[in-house]
């Protein structure tokens, strides 16, 4: 902002002193271009145009609630192709396809075709394309993945242009992932950051290393290269400033050309005045000779640093965690609004299957289709949404449009499984009339499908749906009225269950919320949680049939209560398989974890704490506080169970729980499944008390005996595993002044320690910030209540609530998360494969079996199972289908990821195969078109224009990356290297109603 106050000041002043020289209108020389042997000043006109952060997405794009911000986006687009058409050497770039989609579609034709000849002539020029600018902490990779095929698809479609510049000048630090998936993979020759730790680049100025080769993947190596600009500009109010801000900038980068962005936030509304200033300013810097100013964009300015030949220096792993000043570090983000983060990770999982089960069925462009969802999940993953840093009516309008996309997806999915259900066609099913309900707000207990009672004779069928590639066995957990219960499979079997008393805590949080979210109060209330064992197919269903026992002797077992008091000294072993837990009743803590069959052993303790957010005041000078943005934690605190507090033990033949209440507003379960070994902790937090008058941003430690050795690894966006060591940096020599916050990173899949014996691994259910503060322990930020702004602009105080008419409580949170301990080099499989289950969670849906007045048996006419690929195949282990997506024209998208990279894994880290034919075995495949990520170019053209960069010092010594080779049309078999992603455009044969299943 500072430098847009110059360089407005400057244009005023120039202004000033033509009106005074000249009376008549004078024509600027705009035409220069680049120079040969003179610095030259690439200017590059942009705005940076928020999907929503201060106003919401509508409210941006037409310009309302002023009051808030002066910002219209409507009036940057109207008013910039007519100053575009004015003069042909003006150039401009732009980003945010979320507003840019908008407004073309409310284009007339001539403006439409006016606006095709800019782009043709390369006046205006689509940069990154994406619906929004992402996030690259709080985001997953599939999420980045899509939002940026969404845009890119539609620059292609409309103008037949791929983007080639990347351009995250806003995001707070950087990811490796972003660097060579949503970089390289896309076929992007450069990215343009804006924010690097101050420390970071203030030694890269010295050393003429902001611009850099950046490797983000050590499994895909120099092929995952990309060009990263990190630019200072200064313009000052005279030519004689601008010529020295010029050369002070040349001083601390490389060749003979420099880039200024000449706009910030929303600028360009008035794109003529605009205009007019940089076209003085070009001419008159022109005249005077000394440097070059020039209209230009990134994609110029790039092929200008080409051409030059320059080598430059290596950077490897990431931009995390950002600080902008000493005690600013960027890392509170990470876990800010935690309820919004888990609701895009909810959804994006469902998205995923959703558009598995559009494939199935067939898709209609009229609707209900996914499109919505997608849409709002895009725009979700803007820097200022999933992150949390947005005011809280905007916040709001993230989760409506979240939720109106997931109820039309919602009619997708059970008109789907109805499909499947009812006829066992693949496709070609137009009204089924199976009824199917889905249960969105189970995790406060709340699923009125099925909470039905069966004492009448009445029997639910429940469809449990699997979106991952393998085989799936797991337990599933739904809320009933009734405790004699029986399960049955689809052939008939009795299904091993377990009926588990509802919490009373677990009451109270249920009503309150449904009052809340639904604006009515449940008519009854569920005592029982029914939870059974599943085993679903890949990529398909199983169905299972829960009924009234009738039999004394048959039906779900009670779960075995047992209450431990405080004062009761003794220990308590939980797990029926070959995972136990040792809680103290004393403690109320775990004290011990063993595994019987991988002999792993260590002594283990959970706790909670919370850091007090700085408050602007002390003895320190810097009032920086703690906020949306900034964790400055100013004190820290054990929070420590009640006096007299209780540990509840639940024991069944499906799974065990251990109930804890910890203080008034912590409650926590610790879960062991029969067949698993691994825990998962379910935790609830809130409302946070802040009658002291301090905000408060809760953790939890779970302490261990390994000796790590202040080394931790966390991972890059779901993808690579990076290592931190604590108070260190790779690139520079760290100065210690923020111990805690400055060795917080962000966390979407897990994070895991290990010493030479031992790995010890958390994954969770969302993003969160985590650390190993102390050896051997992992530290996880669950939720944040802090009542000061931040001074990073949102102007708000991070202190959600949740209301029922004019009663408003702090928000409480729900989640999850899961550990385990494993021997040292077998953490990986556990980490990949539960990941993925994580992310996909089965997806359950409910309707009551109708009793025909003929005695007719209503599931013999139904599929009771259903998988979409060979029954004898499944996915390799370490292969995840990311997307299958039908798209407009009839043809679908494919995705395959490789899980895992090299070297992470010794049976699972290798190129492994994919059948395709046996993935669509019930389809002629006619035609596989390997694309680039965002499916925009063929692959193989991607390949062919993609800048190659020279690097500093020997590249002979880089290991060959390994690549997946071209998928032969006969064999159809695609292979995937570690850490490899392709995509396909598949052609299939138009069949008309296939069988799915066997006569």
């Amino acid at each position: 902002m500072a430098a847009l106050a110059q360089l407005l000041l400057f244009c005023l002043l120039f202004l000033a002193e033509t009106l005074l020289a000249h009376s008549k209108f004078m024509v600027y020389n705009t035409s220069q271009t680049i120079v040969p042997g003179k610095l030259n000043v690439h200017l590059v006109p942009h705005t940076h145009d928020d999907v929503g952060w201060l106003k919401t997405v509508d409210q941006y794009y037409v310009g309302s609630n002023n009051s808030i911000q002066g910002a219209c986006v409507q009036n940057v687009l109207d008013s910039l192709i007519p100053a575009l058409v004015a003069d042909k050497n003006r150039k401009f770039i732009y980003v945010e396809q979320a507003f840019f989609q908008r407004w073309w579609r409310d284009q007339s034709d001539i403006v439409q075709n006016v606006v095709k000849q800019l782009v043709n002539s390369g006046q205006l020029e689509f940069i990154n394309g994406g619906m929004c600018m992402h996030d690259e902490a709080t985001t997953h990779y599939i999420d980045m993945i899509d939002q940026t095929t969404l845009g890119h698809q539609f620059i292609k479609e409309e103008f037949d242009v791929t983007p080639r510049i990347g351009w995250q000048i806003d995001p707070f630090g950087h990811s490796a992932v972003q660097a060579y998936l949503l970089g390289a993979e896309v076929g992007f020759d450069s990215f343009f950051y804006g924010r690097i730790d101050y420390q970071d680049r203030a030694k890269r100025k010295i050393e003429k290393s902001l611009e850099v080769v950046w490797r983000g993947s050590k499994s895909l190596g120099s092929s995952a290269q990309d060009n990263i600009d990190l630019f200072d500009y200064n313009v000052h109010d005279r030519v004689n400033d601008f010529v020295a801000a010029a050369v002070s900038q040349a001083n601390i980068t490389r060749t003979n050309h420099i880039m200024w962005t000449m706009g910030t936030d929303f600028r360009y509304q008035y794109a003529h005045t605009w205009f007019r200033q940089m076209d003085k300013l070009i001419h008159y810097v022109n005249k005077d000779g000394r440097v070059n100013a020039l209209y230009s964009t990134p994609s110029i300015y790039t092929d200008a640093k080409y051409a030059t030949n320059e080598s430059w220096p290596i950077k490897t792993d990431d931009f995390f965690p950002y600080a902008d000043r000493a005690n600013a570090y960027w890392t509170g983000y990470f876990t800010s609004r935690p309820a919004v983060k888990r609701y895009v990770r909810m959804t994006s999982g469902y998205y995923l299957a959703a558009r598995q089960l559009e494939f199935f069925r067939g898709r209609s462009k009229s609707g209900p289709n996914t499109d919505s969802l997608g849409d709002a999940l895009a725009i979700a993953q803007h820097h200022d949404a999933v992150t949390g840093t947005e005011k809280q009516h905007v916040a709001n309008d993230y989760a409506k449009r979240l939720s109106i996309g997931y109820v039309e997806a919602e009619e997708v999915v059970a008109s789907s499984l109805a499909c499947l259900f009812e006829s066992g066609l693949y496709s070609g099913c137009v009204n089924p009339t199976t009824k199917f309900h889905q249960c969105p707000l189970l995790n406060i207990s709340y699923c009125p499908a099925s909470e039905v009672n069966l004492s009448q004779g009445k029997s639910l069928v429940v469809l449990v749906y699997n979106a991952l590639g393998w085989k799936r066995d797991d337990v599933i957990r739904i809320p009933v009225i009734n405790e004699d219960i029986t399960v049955h499979d689809s052939e008939g079997k009795e299904v091993e269950s377990q009926i588990l008393p509802v919490a009373d805590y677990f009451v109270g949080l249920r009503n309150y919320h449904v009052k809340a979210y639904l604006g009515q109060t449940p008519d009854q209330t569920p005592k029982y949680w029914l939870a059974f064992a599943v085993s679903v197919p890949p990529f398909g269903y199983s169905t299972y049939t829960v009924s009234n026992a009738k039999r004394a002797d048959s039906g779900s077992t009670k779960s075995s209560v047992y209450t431990f008091q405080s004062n009761e000294n003794s220990t308590i072993e939980v797990g029926q398989g070959n995972l136990k837990l040792t809680f103290s009743s004393y403690q109320g803590k775990i004290t011990k974890y063993s595994n019987s069959r991988s002999l792993v052993e260590d002594t283990v303790e959970q706790s909670y704490g919370f850091y007090t957010g700085f408050n602007g005041t002390g003895r320190d000078k810097d009032p920086q506080n703690s906020g949306a943005y900034i964790f400055r934690p100013n004190g820290t605190f054990v929070i420590k169970p009640e006096e007299e507090f209780s540990l509840t033990v639940l024991r069944g033949p499906v799974l065990d729980e251990v109930h804890q209440q910890i203080n008034p507003w912590i409650y926590q379960i610790s879960r062991l499944q029969k067949g698993k070994e691994h825990v998962e902790v379910e935790y609830i937090v809130g409302p946070i008390p802040i009658d002291d008058g301090t905000g408060k941003e809760i953790v939890t430690q779970i302490t261990t005996s390994l000796d790590s050795n202040k080394t931790f690894y966390t991972d890059s966006n779901g993808r690579d595993f990076i290592k931190r060591i604590r108070d260190y940096r790779t690139d520079w020599d760290l100065k210690v002044n923020q111990p805690v916050a400055g060795n917080y990173y962000p966390i979407n899949l897990g994070i895991y320690l290990q010493d030479s014996e031992k790995e010890f691994s958390i994954l969770v259910d969302r993003s969160v910030g985590g650390t190993s503060i102390t050896d051997g322990q992992i530290e996880l930020m669950l939720h944040r209540r802090l009542l000061l702004d931040d001074s990073r602009g949102v102007a708000e105080a991070l202190n959600e609530t949740v209301c029922i008419l004019d009663k408003c409580t702090g928000l409480t949170i729900e989640g999850k998360f899961y550990f385990k301990i494993d021997p040292l080099g077998e953490g990986a499989k556990w980490r990949r494969s539960v990941g993925q289950e994580i992310y996909s969670p089965l997806l359950l849906a409910i309707t009551e079996e109708v009793i025909s007045k003929e005695g007719d048996n209503w599931m013999d006419s139904r599929a009771p199972t259903f998988s979409l690929i060979e029954s004898s195949y499944s996915l390799p282990d370490n292969v995840a289908l990311i997307t299958l997506q039908e798209l407009d024209d009839g043809k679908v998208l494919l995705r395959l990821a490789h899980l895992y990279e090299i070297g992470e894994d010794k049976d699972l880290s290798i190129t492994t195969n994919v059948e395709l034919k046996k993935l669509f075995p019930r389809r002629k495949i006619n035609k596989v078109t390997e694309m680039s990520l965002s499916a925009n170019q063929e692959r193989t053209e991607m390949e062919k224009k993609r800048l190659v960069w020279k690097v500093e010092g020997p590249s002979e010594n880089e290991a060959k990356v390994a690549r997946g080779g071209p998928v032969d049309p006969e064999q159809m078999v695609v292979e995937l290297a570690p850490m490899e992603i392709r995509t396909f455009i598949i052609n299939f044969t138009p069949e008309i109603y296939q069988k799915v299943f066997e006569e």
